[in-house]
């Protein structure tokens, strides 16, 4: 007799996304962090851009054997956020190297997509720190110059490195950073938007940045306005929005996230305030990265009907 239905394994429950449309969502959220990049730092921060995606596409590419340089978009993805992490005008072989990583040691040595246990960007950015960190901080952070798409840069100190900066400058972008780390404005926008198509939860940056904005605000005595700057400089709202929320390398219950988010506040602020490094995104959420299987098996709801077992 001809089978007239075929039941597949569970799940059953069928949703219209996949992961080239979350990543595509990702990218449009990314969109308003890489235009006010351009526009504070010119052309290159858009070769920058170009050079990050295009080596982390062609990496996956040569890896997977496809011909799709494309494919689900987490290799574009991956490559921008990289780029976001760097400043204006590395070498551009800096930025090879860094998203060869990414690509090749922070995903696909565990096998790809769904199963890297670490932030791919952040993998690649670590690895650039400890090699090549000549060139990427120190005296390579650009003075933004907006409209200035092919304007002479000179090159000044970032707000964490002087602790000096204005709230409004902070949150409009025009300070010297990283790429992503410049407009708290567009970060924001970018992260209402992953927030308004579901694929970040507000647990994760919220006790992030919450834990930033309570510990910045003892650094030198107590102020709000300390607070604030900690939470605005930097790459507080890049990481939290964008980095730590990776549905891949962060836990999936709700109390779980909210450690995680905190955890990842707590390092940065200690590397902040005591460390010798002016910032700590990249170092908390890795670590938090690493607690991700322990966090998730100790918040675990108990299964529906349980019962504990006697003595």
């Amino acid at each position: 007799m001809e089978r007239k239905l075929v039941v597949s394994s569970s799940p059953h429950l069928k949703s219209p996304e996949d992961i080239q449309s979350i990543m595509v969502d990702v990218l449009v959220a990314l969109f308003p962090v890489a235009l006010m990049a351009v526009f504070l730092f010119g052309y290159r921060a858009l070769v920058t851009m170009v050079i990050a995606m295009l080596a982390a596409m062609v990496t996956e590419a040569i890896i997977l054997r496809k011909g799709n340089l494309f494919g689900d978009g987490s290799a574009a993805v991956t490559g921008l956020l990289l780029a976001m992490t760097l400043p204006p005008a590395p070498p551009w072989w800096v930025v090879v190297v860094g998203s060869v990583v990414a690509i090749a040691i922070g995903k696909q040595i565990y096998g790809g997509i769904g199963n890297n246990i670490f932030n791919p960007a952040l993998v690649g950015r670590a690895v650039l720190v400890v090699s090549w960190g000549g060139h990427i901080a120190g005296n390579v952070w650009l003075k933004p110059v907006p409209f200035g798409f092919t304007a002479d840069m000179v090159t000044t100190a970032t707000p964490l490195a002087t602790k000096a900066a204005s709230l409004g400058d902070l949150f409009m972008g025009t300070v010297a950073g990283s790429l992503g780390e410049t407009s708290a404005l567009a970060l924001i926008v970018g992260g209402i938007w992953l927030y308004y198509r579901g694929h970040i939860d507000w647990r994760i940056p919220g006790s992030f940045i919450a834990l930033v904005f309570v510990l910045g605000l003892f650094d030198g005595g107590f102020s709000l306005t300390r607070g604030l700057f900690h939470v605005l400089a930097g790459g507080v709202l890049l990481g939290a929005l964008f980095m730590a929320t990776d549905m891949v390398t962060s836990p999936v219950t709700p109390v779980g996230k909210l450690i995680f988010g905190a955890g990842c506040g707590i390092v940065t602020m200690v590397v902040r305030l005591f460390g010798s490094l002016p910032e700590g995104v990249t170092f908390g959420i890795l670590l938090m990265n690493g607690l991700t299987p322990l966090i998730d098996n100790l918040t675990l709801p108990k299964k529906f009907g349980e019962v504990k077992k006697s003595a």
